[in-house]
């Protein structure tokens, strides 16, 4: 356990919260600070996979069934043609991002985490952080502020890879659910990622490179979707946000280290965001008590490898038309080799095994 070490977390949003959990619980000091008002919204798909929401339970978040919708899988349609999956165990729930934050808020609060909200950070030396021209002193700073992260850049550890830039756009709609699965929807420029979050409301994100696209385009380039959506009322805005895949040199310097999307992030696409900043809070949690900031980069960089293969894929499919159809005629043809892939995604599987599946796929491709 930590002797009370102070711990100064710059961002107040899942990744931020979840870190703050795991601190606090190995006996850290912990404050969070964040410019925003709570509950803090995000422009995401709000479908959390089976992981993350294990993840939650043993932070002792409880999310309550009646919080969102369950889901049971993910299934992808491409001019025409399904493919589905089934999760492997448990299912996975789709939750408005406001309700997960104050789920986490409160349960960071109750266990003595002091969160500081409408207080934003203005800059850190060594004397601590700096809020409305105050220092709060901090023997450690953990950037959680997302991927255009100041603390990224105070610190200077910018130096990296981005390899995608993408737009996204979030609507929720006033309908029944039509299906307890994530659906994703796949044009030439662009996905539309769906997800129930309540028996009355359907969430819909548009994921594309260009920034004009948004859900307004669903009739257009989304004809499945849109026939499901009808005349729909839309709740609230449209909401949205940048999303990029890149990958950090170094994630720490001195008394400063990242987690979540501030220390480097895979596409939206793939639905493990959350997941990962999940695992980096409980990995720096572990290595923080002995300063070991060296092996959390290594640890972080494992934890990074799989989402990010899948994300390369998926991104592939996003531009490559040949590709996409021939995929999706060969798990057409082999249902369950898209259920072997998804659970692999998951982390339900041995390298071993995704060998195989990925052969199989081979095989497929070539002559489907």
């Amino acid at each position: 356990m930590s002797s009370g070490e102070r711990v100064f977390i710059v961002g107040g949003g899942p990744a931020g919260l979840a870190a703050a959990i795991e601190l606090r619980g190995k006996g850290f000091s912990v404050t969070v600070g964040d410019g925003a008002k709570p509950p803090v919204d995000k422009a995401c798909g709000e479908g959390l996979m089976p992981d993350t929401v294990a993840a939650l339970r043993k932070m002792g978040v409880a999310i309550q069934p009646t919080d969102g919708y369950p889901l049971r899988g993910v299934r992808f349609f491409s001019n025409g043609v399904p493919i589905e999956a089934n999760f492997n165990g448990p299912q996975g729930i789709g939750l408005r991002r406001t309700v997960l934050h104050s789920r986490m808020a409160a349960h960071a609060e109750r266990i003595g985490v002091r969160l500081l909200w409408n207080t934003p950070v203005s800059d850190f030396s060594s004397k601590g952080v700096r809020v409305r021209g105050e220092y709060f002193a901090a023997d450690w700073i953990v950037g959680a502020d997302g991927s255009g992260s100041r603390v990224r850049r105070w610190a200077g550890l910018e130096t990296g890879t981005r390899k995608t830039r993408r737009f996204a756009f979030r609507s929720h709609f006033r309908l029944a659910p039509w299906s307890n699965y994530v659906e994703v929807y796949w044009a030439n420029d662009s996905q539309a990622y769906v997800t129930p979050v309540s028996d009355q409301e359907v969430c819909v994100v548009v994921l594309s490179e260009k920034g004009a696209t948004r859900t307004s385009v669903i009739a257009g380039k989304f004809p499945e979707l849109a026939a499901h959506l009808g005349n729909a009322e839309t709740l609230g805005t449209e909401r949205g946000a940048l999303t990029t895949t890149n990958r950090l040199e170094k994630i720490y310097r001195d008394k400063v280290v990242l987690v979540g999307d501030a220390s480097g992030a895979v596409d939206a696409i793939t639905g493990e965001g959350l997941c990962l900043s999940f695992q980096h809070a409980a990995a720096l949690a572990d290595l923080l008590p002995s300063g070991d900031l060296h092996e959390y980069q290594r640890v972080h960089r494992r934890f990074q490898l799989r989402p990010s293969i899948m994300g390369n894929l998926l991104s592939l499919l996003g531009r490559r038309r040949f590709a996409r159809e021939r995929t999706f005629r060969a798990f057409a043809a082999e249902p369950s080799l898209f259920g072997r892939f998804l659970n692999l995604h998951l982390g339900h599987g041995n390298g071993t095994e995704a060998v195989l599946a990925a052969t199989r796929l081979g095989v497929r491709f070539a002559t489907c």
